[in-house]
């Protein structure tokens, strides 16, 4: 059984004994976990001012540990992590593996995406997988789900406005890491202002248009699905209606909506 082709990632396989130590002195997440077997650990990297630089999956299949990276950060993120390495046993190597990902039943070497049930599973091999089908902008759009590029923009987001907690990507318990120590004052010590959220469009209104409340900015509009779409927004202007262009914008208060500024 073969998932969809996701061409728009990169597979990295980090080798050496210091391997799971290095990483997990510079991600948001515990990957400590996958020293004991098959596993996967969605986390991000950071600046030391707590800002978003990349996401990344990182997978123990067999013996093998990967880095399961989006190309558009991949050399950027590789860099980073050289620069980070210093004495330490760890080796980046190109893998030939490509990301296959889908829905439904998965095949049994495939891991379940750890973000969201929604997301399905994602499985490394030497195939490429099958032409995409699937809608994965609803997917997140109904989840809040963010994505490099679109909601997470280099040296600028952070991650807990960006809803991480809810998508077990952050660990509060597992120590230090680069960027821990302001995303841990955001978490303990102040209440977000600002953050992703679900909303409902009426009218045409596209990508990064500012959303305005009682003509005071609100947000931007970021990935729209149909007549819902994920915005970053500060929330106590979020209340009542809302204009995107000449576009009507409301809260999504439906059952299912979930703030991610609300884990």
């Amino acid at each position: 059984m073969q998932g969809e082709a996701a061409a728009d990632r990169r597979v990295v396989a980090v080798e050496g004994a210091d391997a799971l130590p290095f990483l997990q002195g510079l991600v948001s997440n515990d990957v400590l976990p996958l020293g004991k077997g098959p596993g996967i650990v969605w986390a991000a990297l950071l600046t030391p001012q707590g800002k978003y630089l990349a996401d990344f999956f990182i997978a123990r299949q067999g013996d093998a540990l990967l880095l399961d990276l989006p190309e558009a950060v991949a050399e950027a993120t590789l860099r980073r992590l050289t620069m980070y390495r210093l004495r330490a046993d760890v080796r980046l190597a190109p893998s030939a593996l490509h990301v296959q990902r889908g829905l439904g039943d998965a095949p049994p070497d495939a891991l379940p995406d750890p973000r969201h049930p929604a997301l399905g599973w994602r499985r490394y091999g030497v195939e490429a997988g099958t032409a995409p089908r699937i809608d994965w902008d609803a997917i997140r759009v109904a989840h809040v789900i963010p994505e490099t590029g679109s909601e997470l923009i280099v040296d600028d987001s952070y991650i807990l406005e960006s809803g991480f907690e809810r998508l077990h990507g952050v660990d509060f318990r597992k120590g230090c890491y680069v960027g821990q120590e302001v995303t841990a004052r955001m978490k303990h010590k102040t209440e977000l202002r600002k953050g992703l959220a679900r909303v409902r469009i009426t009218g045409e209104a596209g990508y990064g248009t500012e959303i305005t409340a009682e003509d005071k900015p609100a947000g931007t509009l970021l990935t729209r699905s149909g007549d819902r779409a994920i915005a970053y927004l500060r929330l106590d202007r979020a209340t009542g209606p809302m204009q995107a262009g000449a576009a009507a914008v409301e809260l999504d208060q439906s059952p299912d909506a979930a703030a991610i500024v609300q884990p």
